[in-house]
């Protein structure tokens, strides 16, 4: 890959990542409410919608431009080894390892991002600090597996079907797709994804929320959860 290259991959990413992150954030919050084990509104309901957001705002860019970068980067260097019959593994594999990449950014900041969306009262900076007293720096690194464990299976649906809609497309209208048939494409592909995978992601917020201290809360999240045995696998 060249540098040029490698430049329009980070940037692009990054922006394209912390837009979608930014915009979706209310969602995304009571996505994690509704996963919580206190369930939606004992969760703080409609209410703080954007708490978590300075986790979110700082993470964004970094680790959406590191995946990228690294998928591309995949893609570039073994795409001329591999056949057109062999791309979808390629797709699978370069997206793959650049989810695992970026989890070394994602988990801390997915961390911090929803103990504050499920606890409101809190500011994201106090939720941070307190992990880090009470839990150590492995403390914002808690769920990286099951996150992994998501993360894998959902690029392994995504960007080979991403791919593949692309492509078809192209080929019906015997030119490139434009930038909003690649966008379609890549709606259609992350909503099936995601919808394969939610079990594992309502696993993977748990997790993160196992330890959560916030005095405010009704009750710290999984304190009863952690007896079933699939949680305690999954980790």
């Amino acid at each position: 890959m060249e540098v040029r290259e490698f430049v329009a991959s980070l940037v692009a990413g990054g922006m394209a990542g912390m837009c979608v992150d930014l915009t979706l954030f209310p969602l995304d919050t009571m996505k994690t409410r509704l996963q919580s084990q206190q369930g939606f509104y004992k969760a703080g309901g409609f209410r703080g919608i954007y708490a978590g957001v300075p986790s979110a705002a700082i993470g964004a860019f970094p680790n959406a431009a590191l995946f990228f970068v690294t998928y591309e980067c995949t893609k570039s260097m073994l795409g001329p080894r591999v056949s057109s019959k062999k791309a979808p593994f390629l797709h699978m594999f370069a997206a793959s390892l650049g989810e695992v990449v970026a989890c070394l950014i994602r988990v801390p900041t997915e961390v911090v991002k929803q103990r504050s969306q499920a606890c409101p009262t809190l500011g994201t900076y106090k939720v941070f600090i307190e992990t880090l007293k009470q839990e150590g720096i492995l403390g914002l690194y808690r769920g990286f597996g099951s996150t992994v464990k998501r993360e894998i299976p959902f690029s392994l649906v995504q960007f080979p079907l991403w791919e593949f809609l692309k492509a078809l497309w192209s080929w019906n209208q015997n030119h490139a797709v434009d930038s909003w048939q690649s966008a379609v494409c890549g709606a259609f592909a992350g909503g099936f994804a995601a919808a394969v995978t939610t079990p594992l992601d309502v696993a993977k917020t748990r997790i993160m929320l196992a330890k959560i201290i916030c005095r405010h809360c009704p009750q710290s999240y999984l304190d009863q959860s952690w007896r079933f045995s699939f949680f305690r696998n999954i980790r």
